[in-house]
């Protein structure tokens, strides 16, 4: 039996799926422990755009691979880009998320972890720096609510919604290339990140 809440939610957005509520505090809890031990190996660190203009959240990455972004371009690479050294592997309950909610065949070799703390948010994008994109992207969110949007992939209209501490979505076929990004954070609506702030991990299918 699974130790998950996956009743999913519609959305009314082809492709893009929601299990509001999926992880309950107790998961939420070991969860985030795992991710602050994995953190303590591979330390958050501010990037910056291709322009060298600070992202407002910070970032590390667990698995194989991780995504970074620097003057240099998007990427993806094997170790960390300030201690150099290979990232931590992804805890069991990630995999388990990934194949319990995606089906796909393949685990996920990167997850992107993402600190938003006080008036961090993330401009509108797609993720598109992987080889396949047909693969799936899931999304955990941990912490304080954030208020998401997302809008087609060709431009146009966006709508809003609210990722509350345990929620997971995923951006699957239609959606895949779908547009989105966090407004704003709602902050002290969690206790759960130490010193406050949300946490959202990413996982991808890169090759």
């Amino acid at each position: 039996m699974t130790p998950f809440n996956l009743r999913e939610t519609p959305t009314g957005i082809e492709g893009f799926r929601l299990w509001p509520s999926a992880l309950g505090m107790e998961a939420q809890q070991a969860l985030l422990n795992q991710v602050l031990a994995a953190v303590d190996q591979a330390p958050f660190y501010q990037p910056v755009t291709t322009g060298g203009r600070p992202f407002s959240v910070q970032m590390t990455n667990l698995g194989p691979l991780g995504w970074v972004s620097d003057r240099a371009g998007y990427r993806y690479q094997a170790h960390h880009p300030v201690t150099d050294q290979p990232w931590p592997a992804l805890p069991r309950i990630l995999l388990d998320l990934w194949s319990e909610l995606t089906g796909w065949p393949s685990p996920p070799d990167a997850c992107l972890v993402n600190l938003y703390r006080h008036e961090a948010r993330m401009g509108l994008h797609q993720d598109r720096d992987e080889q396949d994109l047909n693969a799936p992207v899931l999304s955990i969110s941990l912490g304080d609510t954030a208020l998401f949007r997302i809008g087609p992939a060709q431009g146009g209209r966006t709508q809003g919604l609210k990722l509350t501490s345990g929620d997971i979505c995923a951006l699957t076929g239609p959606a895949r290339l779908a547009r989105h990004g966090i407004d704003r954070l709602l902050p002290g609506s969690s206790r759960l990140v130490p010193g406050g702030g949300r946490i959202n991990l990413t996982l991808r299918k890169v090759t």
